[in-house]
């Protein structure tokens, strides 16, 4: 029996190898067993190695910015710091391959955030104003144009291409539909669906919070392992709602950060500046310019060196930008290898970040706030002395010092400079008060509108000069709407200007009806801008088109409004006290049951007297009502040594809305307000210096010889050597006989136009006014008008005179100047003839206090004149404020002051510009004070504020006493020199 099961089994081996799926078998076996001691050492025995070894295949440096320099005033106290923060941030980990579980995440961070009130932030540069409407917060034609080659994703060559798919000129709605919609460029927004699957109903602001952050993803989609900031400055409540929904908010952070904190900010906005997300086109600018000063110290950094990217905060503008590579802090870092998500599995190297240096100014923290309040006060004290209770036009009174303010221009200006809001009026829980005035409005505007398309249809329209003042306006701003640039309807290049139409028009004698008409038939009325479907074949069906196309503008036009306001103010459809009650009732003013009561009974005269106490107070200060005076600039400056020690402009703005993240809505009331915050009215506001230049015409008169100081000039009150004559401003009176101090000292035109002409004047006797203006030219250089300041900040080029020496002579021609130029100048004067570069920085030192640099301003040029004509000058303009116009300013005064007014007409509409240049102690001059009060009426007005500068800055007024003080009293002068 063994035997044949020994048999049976020797067969079936037999069989079996020499089958061929024998060997199959063997090699598959063999195979198997392969694959499994493979796969049993790949995750048995090696499998940590292998996945670490598979994860960690990228190097990748993270940086972690360096804490922002401090900025302080000349004596160490504190003006812009670092405070520490939360900042919410999110990072793409991969773990939302879907654009529908990404928006879905997002959604839910964005309405944690809106809920707590936090603010998102990105590179979007589109917002939503109060009234809903969307708008690019873009602030130049070439940031938008970057904004929208970044938006599209193309170069420059695909704008405005055939195609059509990317225009320029798309809205900022438009914009915003087209990220928010589901097609190739959109983010699928439309697409989105509630838990149980119903359309979601996205609000405006949620979308376009939305966009923001994956549109601010997307710009630095390459940088995967780096974290995009969408908030900052968070609240503990906020970083508790993200931390409780972690699991479903995956890649989002909060992060410890820092925001920029400025003290005093009204007060040193215009100088410090403010801080901001580095925009594209600095990024390599300042690498560049970082790369240049590291290769001066004997680094060698190439192009590849690189310390900003577009995650920076950096100085927008101020001395937070000059100093910006000073300021900023170095970065630190950490070298780790990431995996191919992006994520970190192992640091490698890591070095900590370093503290910018700090920056000490040359400006006194208490000098340059006490000059902003008195500033104020001086402003507000011009105002109230011109205001009247009386209907008047001022354009009606010649003399620019003496142009009445009509209360109504006050009241008119609280709806028109939005001290007071219509769409507050308009809300449920508007005052009683505020019900009235905006139903009055509506129905009013409802009869204008019928009003304004009546006439317009009216085959017996009126001439302008026909119409009343009210529909005359409106006509105007009619035409001017359909003439801008962004309406484009009327074609003013195309308009025949020798037409018997076009002349009429300029003369007023025909009616905007026909004067259109003749647009249509002219050919210079594009039609094709009223997007309608229908194309009209004759004139009257396209200005039926035209005149619905302007009503409903009209009805949606804010400015249109302000407008309409201007003449229910001046009618008193719309009452001065009811607008006075508003500034109650929506928080302008603190409630004042006496005067509220008061107020109700529609008393005109108790309104203007109401109105005028809150701006003699300042609860209604010059910069909310933008009536005229409602700017100014001043610079007190070291004449020993060219330092500025205050450098103020009125009005201002808060920076700590403007850091960091620009708060959009603070942003554009900035840019509407009337009162111009933004302007540095110090260095930028240029203007004819007037009376103020007459001593460099003396200094250049004495030097060339053409007087001597013995040499008398008569003044007859009026000079008839120029044309047409040059009256004296005491015309019809007279000077009389003067020399050149007595010439300084009376501010007389008839010396210095005489002065100018002997410039001009060749050696045989011939006149040139070529030899005259380069002659000023020439001394105006002398003493640094010929370029800008030295300032570290933005300055305007000043313009030395082509024209004119006569006038010239006496600071008028094309002379223009800012403050802070005439700052210098004055200075030279002071010291004889030391031409400083202005400075407005004095050290340089690490976090630590160690002193790294000591700046001192260099001197531009040094003037050669003889001590005689030093003398002769400084005793005129000493005079000038013991003996001249400014005598009853500074009677009484402690400080022993010589200066010189100055006052030009520019708009003969508009009061008088004032200016002030000074210095003092006049025996041993410390410190020049320059004033410039655009529309401020008269030099003295001026001096006064100059006065009170001086009073301070020698101790003789406390800054308690400024601070507390309401307006201070104008001038009663009327020189106009």
């Amino acid at each position: 029996m063994f035997d044949e099961l020994k048999e049976v089994v020797k067969e079936f081996l037999k069989k079996l190898f020499s089958s061929r799926l024998f060997a199959l078998a063997v090699i598959f076996t063999l195979m198997y067993a392969g694959l499994i001691g493979k796969l049993f050492d790949l995750q048995i025995i090696h499998g940590d190695e292998y996945q670490q070894s598979y994860m960690q295949r990228t190097e990748k440096m993270v940086t972690a910015p360096g804490t922002r320099g401090n900025i302080y005033d000349r004596n160490g106290k504190l003006l812009a710091y670092n405070e520490l923060a939360y900042s919410v941030t999110i990072q793409d980990l991969g773990d939302y391959p879907r654009p529908a579980d990404r928006n879905a995440m997002i959604y839910r961070l964005v309405t944690i955030l809106e809920r707590r009130g936090e603010k998102v932030e990105g590179k979007l540069e589109i917002a939503i104003n109060e009234q809903g409407e969307m708008y690019f917060t873009t602030t130049s034609k070439a940031s938008h144009k970057r904004f929208l080659l970044n938006f599209y994703g193309i170069s420059s060559e695909k704008l405005d291409d055939a195609s059509g798919r990317y225009p320029s000129d798309i809205t900022a709605r438009e914009a915003f539909e087209l990220k928010k919609s589901s097609g190739r460029d959109g983010y699928n927004l439309n697409d989105m669906k509630d838990e149980e699957g119903n359309p979601l109903e996205l609000t405006d602001q949620t979308a376009l919070d939305m966009i923001n952050i994956i549109y601010t993803m997307k710009l630095t989609e390459y940088q995967k392992y780096e974290s995009t900031t969408v908030a900052t400055n968070v609240s503990r409540e906020t970083m508790t709602e993200i931390h409780e929904n972690a699991a479903d908010l995956k890649g989002v952070s909060v992060e410890e950060s820092y925001i920029r904190v400025y003290n005093d900010s009204l007060y040193f906005s215009p100088i410090i500046g403010y801080t901001g997300k580095v925009q594209e086109e600095q990024v390599d600018r300042l690498n560049e310019q970082w790369r240049e000063e590291e290769n001066k110290k004997g680094k060698n950094l190439t192009e590849e060196d690189e310390k900003y990217n577009l995650n920076d905060v950096v100085g927008r503008i101020g001395i937070e930008q000059y100093m910006e590579l000073d300021l900023q802090g170095e970065k630190g870092y950490t070298k780790m290898y990431v995996d191919n998500m992006g994520r970190p599995r192992e640091v490698i190297e890591q070095q900590d970040a370093k503290a910018g240096n700090d920056v000490y100014l040359t400006i006194d923290r208490d000098l340059q706030i006490a000059t902003y309040k008195l500033m104020e006060q001086q402003l507000a004290g011009i105002i109230t002395k011109f205001l009247v209770n009386e209907d008047v036009d001022p354009a009606t009174v010649k003399d620019g010092s003496k142009k009445p303010i009509p209360v109504k221009n006050a009241y008119y200006q609280l709806i028109n400079n939005n001290v007071l809001s219509l769409e507050a009026m308009a809300e449920p829980d508007a005052s009683s008060v505020e019900n009235k005035i905006y139903s009055t409005y509506t129905s009013s505007k409802t009869q204008i509108l019928t009003d304004i398309k009546n006439e317009l249809l009216s085959p017996h329209a009126r001439a302008m000069n026909d119409l009343p003042e009210d529909m005359k306006s409106y006509m105007n701003y009619i035409y001017s709407f359909l003439a801008s640039e962004e309406t484009g309807i009327i074609k003013r290049d195309k308009i025949d200007t020798s037409s018997e139409e076009y002349l009429s028009w300029k003369e007023g004698t025909i009616s905007l009806r026909d004067y259109i008409y003749s647009g249509i038939s002219g050919n210079w009325i594009d039609t094709t801008k009223l997007d309608s479907e229908n194309k009209y074949s004759n004139a009257d069906d396209s200005f039926a088109q035209l005149v619905d196309y302007i009503c409903v503008h009209l009805e949606e036009d804010g400015k249109f409004t302000k407008r309409m306001f201007r003449y229910l103010i001046n009618n008193e459809v719309i009452r001065g006290s009811e607008l006075c009650l508003a500034l109650f009732d929506q928080g302008v003013l603190e409630p004042d049951p006496g005067a509220q009561a008061a107020l109700a009974g529609g008393d005109s005269v108790y309104a203007y007297n109401f109105i005028k106490k809150k701006i003699s107070n300042l609860e209604l200060t010059p910069a909310q009502l933008a009536l005229d005076p409602c700017t100014a600039g001043a610079v007190v400056t070291d004449v020993r040594t060219g330092e500025v020690l205050a450098l103020v402009s009125y009005p201002s703005y808060d920076n700590n809305k403007m850091s960091g993240s620009v708060d959009a809505a603070y942003f554009a009331k900035l840019q509407n307000d009337m009162s111009n915050p933004l302007y540095n009215n110090a260095t930028q506001a240029i203007k004819a210096p007037g009376s103020t230049f007459k001593p460099i015409t003396a200094v250049a008169a004495l030097e060339e010889g053409v007087i001597s100081l013995t040499d008398t000039i008569e003044c007859t009150g009026s000079y008839d050597l120029s044309s047409p004559p040059i009256n004296c401003w005491v015309f019809p009176g007279r000077h009389g006989v003067e020399d050149i101090v007595t010439g300084i000292q009376n501010s007389c035109n008839v010396v210095f136009a005489e002065l100018g002409h002997r410039l001009s004047l060749t050696e045989d006797g011939t006149y040139s006014s070529e030899k005259g203006l380069e002659a000023i030219r020439k001394y105006a250089s002398m003493f640094g008008l010929d370029h800008t300041s030295g300032i570290e900040l933005p300055e305007t080029e000043p313009h030395l005179t082509t024209e004119d020496p006569e006038r010239s002579a006496m600071g008028q021609g094309t002379n223009s100047y800012s403050n802070v130029q005439l700052s210098r100048y004055i200075s030279a004067v002071a010291n004889r003839g030391t031409v400083f570069e202005l400075s407005l920085l004095d050290k340089l030192t690490d976090s630590d206090g160690n002193l790294i640099e000591d700046y001192t301003p260099e001197t531009s040029s040094q003037i050669e004149a003889k001590t005689s004509t030093w003398d002769a000058v400084q005793s005129g303009i000493r005079r000038v404020v013991t003996e001249g116009s400014a005598k009853s300013v500074f009677a009484g005064s402690h400080v022993e002051v010589a200066g010189k007014t100055g006052t030009a007409q520019e708009d003969r509409s508009r009061s008088n510009h004032a200016f002030f240049v000074s210095f003092a102690p006049y025996s041993n001059p410390e410190i020049a004070v320059t004033v410039n009060i655009p529309y401020g009426y008269a030099g003295t007005n001026a001096a006064s504020l100059g006065k009170q500068i001086y009073e301070y800055y020698y101790g003789y007024t406390s800054f308690e006493e400024i601070v507390g003080s309401g307006a201070l009293s104008a001038s009663n002068s009327s020189v106009e020199e």
